[in-house]
Parts: C-alpha cells; sequence; structure tokens
C-alpha cells in the first residue's frame, strides 16, 4: 500500500527517473516524474507535493533555479538534490538557495532512503522561524530613509523649506511625491499655514479651471453661488498640483498668470485677485517630452522648475527597505492585530531583492496584505507571487520532428512508469510500433 506523500522528481535522465520510481515505489511512496524544470512547475500548479527530489545539471534551466524558486514559491516542501557532478561549490549552491538534503550518484537504496527520511522530516527553512521585529526609524517628517539618495532630497528640502520659491518634483508613480511636498510645508516656518493638495488627474477637465480658481455665481449651468477654488482656500501657504501634466492648455495659462502676476481670476469674472501662495507641483511623466509634442506649455515649465527635486525609485533606496517594512508592520499591525508584527529574514531578503516597479506605494500595499494573512509574524509564504524569485524560460528553438516525437514518447513513458502497454495506448500504436521507434 502506498504511503500518503507525494514525491516529485525530476531529471532530464530518463534512466534515472526509473531507478528513483523504482526505489520509491518498492519504499511505498507514491511518485511524480519530469524530465525538465517546465514540466516541474505544471505538476506542482495542480498537485500537492510533500517532497521534490531533482537533479542539478539538466538543459535550459538548472535544478539551482528549480530550488530557489520553490524556496520561496513552495517554502513548506523540502528539496532533496541527487547530482552526478559533486563538489564544494554546488553543494554551498544548493543549500544556500534552500535544498534541504544533498547526495550523490551513484547511490544505494538506503543512502536514497534515509535522504528522503530526512527531507521529510525537515518541512520548513529554519530562517522561516526566526523573527525579525522594526527597528527604530529615521528619516524626515513623515519620510523614512537614510539612504545617500535620501539625504540628497532632503538636503534640498532643507534648503528651501523657509521660502516661497515655486518647486516641481519629479518622480515614478509611488515613490511618495507628496510626502516631499508636505515635509517642505510643514518643517518650514509656514507651518501653521494651509496646506491644499489637488490631483490634477483625478478631476475632469471641463472643472479643473473652476476648481482651482473659483467661479462666480451663474458662470456656467449649475454655478449656484460664488465660490473660492483652491489656490484662494491655500492663500498664505502651500498648494500642492500632483499630476501637473495633466492640466489643460487653458489651465496651464491660468496658472502661468497666478506664477507671474501672484494673482488668481475666478472663473465668470473680471476682477483679479492678489494672493501669496508657494506652488509646489509633481509629475511622474516627462514634460520635456510633453512640451515637444504641444502639451505642456514650455514657459509653465521653466516657471515650475525654479527649484527642481527628483524623487528616487525604491530600487536605488535598497537600505531604506527594512525601515520602510518597520514603519508599515507597525502601521498595519495595530491596525489590524492590535500587537506588534515580525517578519522572517527570508522574507525581508526577497524584499530587498525585489525592484518595486510600484515603488513605495507597492510595498505598503505587499506588507498591508501579509500583515492580514499572517498571525504575528510575516513569512515567505504571506508575500505575492510577484516578489519571488522567477524563473525565465528560454524561448524553444525549432526542432526536428523525429526529435519532437522522441521527447514526447519519453515523457509520456515516464508519465506511465515506463509501462509499455499503457504508453502505447496513451499514443494510440501499438506495442511492436513502440518497440521499434524506441531502438
Amino acid at each position: 500500500m502506498l504511503k500518503k506523500e507525494n514525491i516529485l522528481l525530476v531529471d532530464d535522465d530518463i534512466q534515472i527517473l526509473e531507478l528513483l520510481q523504482r526505489h520509491l515505489t518498492s519504499m511505498h511512496y507514491h511518485t511524480y516524474s519530469a524530465v525538465s524544470v517546465k514540466e516541474a512547475l505544471y505538476i506542482l500548479k495542480d498537485t500537492a507535493i510533500d517532497l521534490l527530489i531533482t537533479d542539478i545539471n539538466m538543459p535550459d534551466i538548472n535544478g539551482i533555479q528549480l530550488i530557489k524558486y520553490m524556496a520561496e514559491h513552495y517554502p513548506d516542501i523540502p528539496k532533496l538534490v541527487v547530482t552526478g557532478f559533486p563538489s564544494i561549490d554546488d553543494a554551498m549552491s544548493v543549500i544556500k538557495s534552500g535544498a534541504t538534503e544533498y547526495i550523490t550518484k551513484p547511490f544505494t537504496k538506503s543512502e536514497l532512503a534515509d535522504a528522503v527520511q530526512k527531507s521529510l522530516e525537515c518541512t520548513q527553512h529554519r530562517k522561516s522561524k526566526e523573527k525579525v521585529f522594526p527597528k527604530a526609524q529615521q528619516g524626515y517628517g513623515e519620510m523614512i530613509g537614510t539612504s545617500e539618495a535620501f539625504k540628497e532630497v532632503v538636503e534640498i528640502i532643507e534648503r528651501v523649506k523657509d521660502n516661497h520659491a515655486t518647486i516641481l518634483v519629479q518622480g515614478e508613480s509611488g515613490t511618495g511625491k507628496e510626502l516631499v511636498a508636505r515635509s517642505i510645508h510643514y518643517s518650514g516656518k509656514f507651518a501653521r499655514a494651509p496646506f491644499i493638495a489637488v490631483n490634477c488627474g483625478a478631476i475632469p477637465e471641463n472643472l479643473l479651471e473652476a476648481e482651482l480658481f473659483g467661479y462666480t455665481k451663474g458662470a456656467f449651468t449649475g454655478a449656484f453661488e460664488t465660490r473660492n477654488g483652491f489656490f484662494q482656500a491655500a492663500n498664505n501657504g502651500t498648494i500642492f498640483l500632483d499630476e501637473i501634466g495633466n492640466a489643460s492648455l487653458a489651465v496651464q495659462g491660468k496658472l502661468l498668470r497666478v506664477l507671474q502676476e501672484k494673482e488668481v481670476t475666478k472663473v465668470g469674472s473680471q476682477k483679479s485677485e492678489k494672493l501669496n501662495v508657494r506652488v509646489i507641483a509633481a509629475t511622474n511623466s516627462s514634460l520635456t517630452e510633453l512640451i515637444e509634442k504641444k502639451l505642456f506649455r514650455e514657459d509653465l515649465y521653466y516657471r515650475l522648475t525654479v527649484v527642481s527635486i527628483s524623487v528616487p525609485p525604491l530600487r536605488e533606496r535598497i537600505s531604506d527597505i527594512p525601515m520602510l517594512v518597520s514603519k508599515f508592520l507597525q502601521k498595519y499591525g495595530v491596525e489590524y492585530k492590535d500587537r506588534l508584527v515580525g517578519i522572517a529574514p527570508d522574507a525581508l531578503e526577497i524584499l530587498e531583492r525585489y525592484p518595486w516597479p510600484g515603488n513605495i506605494r507597492e510595498l505598503e500595499n505587499v506588507i498591508q496584505r501579509a500583515v492580514i494573512m499572517s498571525d504575528g509574524q510575516v513569512t515567505v509564504k504571506h508575500l505575492p507571487e510577484q516578489v519571488k524569485f522567477q524563473i525565465d524560460f528560454p524561448e524553444q528553438a525549432l526542432k526536428p520532428l523525429k526529435q519532437v516525437e522522441k521527447e514526447y514518447i519519453e515523457k509520456v513513458l515516464v508519465a506511465t512508469g515506463n509501462n509499455k502497454t499503457k504508453a502505447a495506448e496513451i499514443l494510440q500504436i501499438d506495442r511492436k510500433t513502440l518497440r521499434e521507434k524506441l531502438k
């Protein structure tokens, strides 16, 4: 009678697969076989596997990459490496990659049995049981970081915080451009004055002008009263214009007048109002490219860039990731768990390695979800698939028909445990034809 453990075997050598299959079946284990890493991943998606046994040296994608992939995507499955090319470097490499056991060919049945037993007893990588709790956070205002790229931004903030110079904050989406604007305002001598944030991309184009500069009663359909705009609300303080590149050319013209004359005119009015407002604009797009396409005014661009701040993407602030993780662990640990939440070292290593195309916003979302899914400690299994190790499969080269047929017959034989009668049925040929092809 077969044991409950399912063992996945991965080796491009059909004879080794058959040998492993025969030995493990005699030990009452249930086995699945794959002749490539790609085939193994297909099996893993749909099958509950208790142990992986893989070779190292295989064409296209090797066993080391499979071990790394499984260590992050299937951290609870133990991994046993069987190889015919033993070396100290190989041994160190597979152990660091997440392998549980390592044996070399040729091996005896008893050696295999011992290695399988030890591997099944080790159900989780040791590092995942360790905890790292949030460290003291360092930064500036609400911003967190100590990296050189972060310090360069802070240095510019220190120089502009006490004057009303117009500032353009540039950076990829999710890098914290609004936090930079808030730090400029609230760290300076105008901190008690209003700070008004406006997302120019979230307001319909036909309403943006009225929302920014206000309007008079009857200026347009639905204008039942005279109202001030965001600029009037920000008088003597700071207005933050996020996604300035989305403003229409008409609104850009009005903004230029505000910056030049220090005054605004309500929609439907002929009378201008003097204002004292510091303008901080932000964009994640290239304004110079928009200028070339005649979508952004060049004269407004120069008015906005009296001071320019480039906020670095998170991939250029790798050393700041642990502190940012700590900040979000504390925030969501208290919000969802009412306690401090820790993180496993191997999970933190994955977060430090990932390039974060969505920047800090993406990191915060990942930590928020992980805290919700965890029971007091964030581990590898609580992280989303996209941040973990990925295997890039090379494009399949075109092959002769005979080679494709040979590989498929081998695949069917492995799947059937070398049962030629069953393989012939699947291939819809008779046993004699199969024997001829195998020659």
